[in-house]
C-alpha cells in the first residue's frame, strides 16, 4: 500500500473516531470528495486558527472552518528548513504525514532530541493543552490535521509575528 493511501485512510478513521466519539457536536459533515488535483487547486492561505502563523507555510482548509465549533480538517504545506516553536492548542487534534519527512515532539521546549521523525503515512496525536513542536529539513512536509473547533495556538514563547523559516547555515 502507498504512503499517500495510507495517510488517506488513517486520515479517514480519524475523521471517523471524531464523529463517533460524538466530538462533532458543533454541526453536520457535509458530503464532499475532492481528488489531489481539486485540492490543489484550492486557495492557499497563510495563518488561520490552530496554524503557527509563520510566513511561509500554507494552509488549505478541506472541511469544516478551525474558527468554528464542530469537525475540521486542514492541510499544512510546511517549507524545507521551517521550525515551529512549541505551542499548543485548546482542542485534541489528529495528524497524518502526506509528504516529506515531519520532525516532532512534545514539551514546552523545540529541543531536536525529543523529536520523532514520521515519514509519509505517519500518524500523530496533539492532545489538547499539550505542547509540541516540530520542523523540516531539506524537504517540504505536506500534513493533514483534524480538529474539533474552535481552535487556536498558544505558543510557549511568543515567535516574532512576520517570522520567516529558518534556513540551515551551510
Amino acid at each position: 500500500m502507498s504512503p499517500l493511501l495510507r495517510a488517506c485512510i488513517a486520515c479517514q478513521i480519524a475523521l471517523v473516531a471524531h464523529v463517533a466519539c460524538g466530538e462533532d457536536a458543533g454541526g453536520h459533515l457535509q458530503a464532499m470528495r475532492m481528488s489531489a488535483s481539486e485540492i490543489a487547486r484550492r486557495p492557499a492561505l497563510g495563518a488561520i486558527a490552530g496554524t503557527s502563523g509563520l510566513a511561509g507555510i500554507r494552509t488549505v482548509v478541506l472541511a469544516g472552518d478551525p474558527t468554528r465549533p464542530g469537525m475540521y480538517a486542514i492541510e499544512l504545506l510546511v517549507p524545507a528548513h521551517t521550525r515551529i516553536a512549541a505551542h499548543e492548542h485548546r482542542d485534541d487534534r489528529t495528524a497524518v504525514v502526506v509528504s516529506g519527512t515531519w520532525h516532532f515532539g512534545y514539551g514546552r521546549s523545540a529541543d531536536d532530541t525529543g523529536s520523532k521523525s514520521l515519514a509519509p503515512g505517519s500518524f500523530y496525536t496533539e492532545p489538547a493543552n499539550m505542547p509540541h513542536f516540530a520542523h523540516t529539513d531539506g524537504e517540504p512536509v505536506a500534513v493533514i490535521i483534524t480538529g474539533n473547533g474552535p481552535t487556536d495556538t498558544r505558543y510557549e514563547l511568543a515567535p516574532k509575528p512576520d517570522a520567516a523559516p529558518k534556513r540551515s547555515q551551510p
